[in-house]
């Protein structure tokens, strides 16, 4: 029997219990809210912008690379688009100031895209016999934008072949017909036929060869059956190039792309660090559940890496860094995660050294930032071009965009294959103008024109010689006039 004189009391002790359950409940629930990982909340916010900043360094070439394969190769209503993954897109021109994705683009050559998925099976690449002294290249770059092997006149010859790109988890022997099997780290990538353009009229000898790169999955060249299809991906709309200075969610945008990332074994350590402010593959960082005192130190995370890059860029204006030094394996790079941004930063898909150099001009010979508003001479001594087994440009880029300049000529580089054009001096040299104005009808053909305002100059030395190699050539000084 029931005593009706306690049972109020026991009402209020269970009211009492769980209103302290319920408030226990939504405590840990607002805790849970915070998208950083649980490690993170043993973290102080300087331990946070710490690791903020070395996931952003080490980050940033992947997401920006990303960026421009979802642009390539995804969002078919961007005017950037080339084609769907695995198939191959052939850019019958070379690029002008109208091309704006991807920073310092090469005018020198036109290219062929395409991006690679290589989660169901490998992709081969046939090559035709390409005729000796045009130079060709296919630079393959993973998604950390490692440029992990090459194809091409200097690494494989102008033969032709059959060469298979496969994904970090093949493990299958050789297929027959096929010349050399390349393995990628990343089941996404890209890749980039380079062919080299004498002048305007060998245009139609260029498209020929394009038209002859032949690019097919390994069960179509084998005529098997096709193997089980991956998931289709659905890709995450990237940030602008300035959100992705700044903005947070570039961490969410790179644990979108860490998922096609498997971790190297040198990298082990390091990901479990970036897993304490809930940087990992797959998962979603979602920024409005961040506190603000957390989100702040992200922020200032990111500053600190754009830091490190401003100075890394004087060292390069002062040419204590080459501009090499942020392109190649990982192997090459031994993980140098600024080097590898400040590449990505500044010239993203740039080449490997032995494939092709990058002496770059941001100031005069005095140390004075290079501006159209005035005049420049750049001067070759007979002896002193560039040593190269192909080929050597000098590009006009505006600062700082380092994108192609419009000018009223329509002329954007200077090249070795320009040399009939050009007027030597009297002891055999040349002597370029550079500047926004013409230099007068007589100096016209030698004349590069510039900006009104800030601008850089990159040459381009193709298939260098050890000279420029081993530093024994050393690019000549930009004297303004």
């Amino acid at each position: 029997m029931i005593n009706r004189k306690i049972l109020p009391f026991s009402l209020v002790l269970l009211i009492i219990v769980l209103f302290s359950c319920k408030k226990e409940t939504s405590i840990e629930n607002t805790e849970n809210n915070d998208s950083l990982s649980d490690n993170s909340k043993q973290l102080s916010l300087e331990e946070v912008r710490v690791i903020a900043k070395e996931a952003y360094t080490y980050g940033f070439p992947i997401v920006d690379n990303s960026r421009i394969q979802y642009a390539y190769f995804v969002d078919k209503q961007n005017p950037e688009y080339k084609a769907s993954w695995n198939v191959l897109k052939n850019i019958p021109r070379v690029f002008t100031p109208a091309d704006k994705a991807i920073q310092t683009p090469n005018s020198d050559t036109p290219y062929s895209w395409i991006g690679l998925d290589l989660r169901s099976e490998p992709i081969v690449f046939t090559i035709p016999v390409i005729e000796k002294g045009r130079y060709w290249s296919l630079q393959l770059i993973d998604l950390y934008t490692h440029n992990f092997d090459y194809l091409g006149s200097r690494t494989t010859g102008n033969n032709g072949g059959n060469y298979m790109i496969a994904g970090p988890n093949w493990k299958d022997e050789t297929p027959k017909g096929i010349t050399k099997v390349i393995i990628c780290e990343t089941e996404i990538a890209s890749a980039q036929f380079r062919t080299q353009l004498f002048n305007t009229n060998d245009l139609k000898n260029v498209i020929k060869i394009q038209n002859q790169y032949i690019v097919k999955p390994l069960s179509a060249f084998l005529d098997q059956p096709t193997p089980p299809q991956a998931k289709t991906i659905d890709f995450i709309k990237p940030l602008s190039p300035e959100k992705q200075k700044t903005s947070v969610e570039f961490f969410n945008n790179l644990n979108f792309a860490l998922q096609f990332c498997p971790v190297h074994a040198s990298e082990k350590e390091l990901r479990v660090r970036f897993a304490k402010i809930g940087i990992e593959p797959g998962k979603v960082f979602d920024v409005s559940k961040l506190r603000i005192e957390k989100k702040k130190a992200l922020e200032e995370g990111i500053k600190d890496a754009w830091t490190d890059l401003a100075l890394i860029k004087t060292k390069l204006e002062t040419g204590e860094l080459s501009t090499s030094d942020g392109f190649g394996t990982r192997e090459f790079l031994k993980n140098n995660y600024a080097f590898r941004m400040s590449a990505a930063a500044l010239g993203i898909y740039g080449n490997t050294k032995e494939e092709a150099m990058y002496p770059a001009y941001y100031t005069d010979k005095s140390g004075e930032k290079l501006d159209g508003k005035n005049s420049y001479i750049l001067h070759f001594g007979p002896k002193e071009y560039p040593p190269v087994n192909s080929f050597w440009s000098l590009t006009m880029y505006d600062q700082p965009a380092s994108l192609l300049v419009v000018n009223p000529i329509n002329r954007y580089l200077l090249n070795s294959a320009m040399m009939p054009q050009f007027k030597k001096d009297p002891d055999g040299g040349l002597t370029f103008y550079i500047q926004a104005v013409s230099p007068g009808k007589e100096k016209e053909s030698n004349w590069l024109p510039a900006p009104k305002g800030p601008f850089a100059l990159i040459m381009r030395l193709y298939w260098p010689k050890q000279a420029a190699i081993d530093g024994t050539w050393k690019q000549p000084p930009l004297n303004k006039v």
